[in-house]
């Protein structure tokens, strides 16, 4: 399987990691996308990130499932 790569541009300093997975639709709603966190999903430049609200800035990568998303 080949991994799906997409640029995500965000316009403030950061976006939270859950908000993030909704505005990707990555996450339908903002309790999935808290459960894709809490099961241990998420990896945000190859680490795996526990916290539902940590800042992703420009130049991170987060990963979930054979999505890769960067941040631009």
């Amino acid at each position: 399987m080949s991994v799906q790569k997409i640029e995500f541009k965000i316009d403030e300093e950061y976006i939270e990691l859950i908000k993030l997975l909704k505005a990707t639709q990555v996450a339908q709603t903002g309790g999935h996308a808290k459960m894709l966190v809490d099961d241990g999903l998420v990896y945000v430049n190859g680490e795996l990130e526990e916290r539902k609200r940590a800042k992703i800035r420009k130049g991170f990568m987060v990963e979930i499932d054979e999505l890769s998303i960067h941040i631009v």
